[in-house]
């Protein structure tokens, strides 16, 4: 993946809202303390972002596209399945530590909402005749035991929570 300057100036804003998530409540960090941090004005930030959860949603976003670029296969059998979903947990958990700020600060709602946008999307494109819900039952599964597994600690393995998840939804 290439980056150019905006993606700079928007890693350097999302670090600086994580970095003032760690240290105060998120109602208490301002657009102002943010832009400080991250060391652009407020305009730029304003360039960029509409509001505080927009970097949270651009942080999703961006984890996304790098987990797609790095998938180089269709799914066609139920191991490829536990192989796509133990690397969506893997970046998971390697991004363990702003998903618990997302959690700390009561914003999981932004990740539900991304995850509904993007299954919905998806189940538009790639399965149109699927039913109208399933796009919601695969979106709530994923953020549910993501969440369940983050107030845990992640201590189930990836390998076994990937086989739970697939085997609730793979049907051959």
């Amino acid at each position: 993946m290439e980056y150019v300057s905006e993606d700079y100036t928007r890693h350097y804003i999302l670090q600086a809202l994580f970095k003032l998530m760690s240290e105060n409540e998120y109602e208490r960090i301002s657009v102002k303390d943010i832009a400080e941090k991250a060391g652009v004005g407020r305009a730029t930030f304003y360039r960029h972002f509409k509001c505080k959860e927009d970097v949270l949603m651009y942080y999703l976003e961006h984890n996304t596209k790098k987990f797609i670029y790095s998938q180089r296969f269709y799914p066609r059998c139920k191991d490829d399945y536990i192989n796509v979903v133990k690397s969506v947990l893997t970046m998971f958990k390697e991004n363990i530590e702003p998903f618990k700020l997302i959690r700390k600060a009561r914003l999981e709602y932004i990740y539900l909402d991304y995850l509904n946008k993007n299954y919905i999307t998806t189940f538009e494109q790639d399965y149109p005749d699927k039913e109208k819900y399933d796009p919601y039952i695969y979106a709530g599964m994923l953020f549910n035991v993501t969440i369940a597994w983050l107030d845990n600690d992640c201590k189930d393995t990836i390998s076994d929570l990937a086989e739970i998840i697939v085997n609730a939804i793979y049907h051959e």
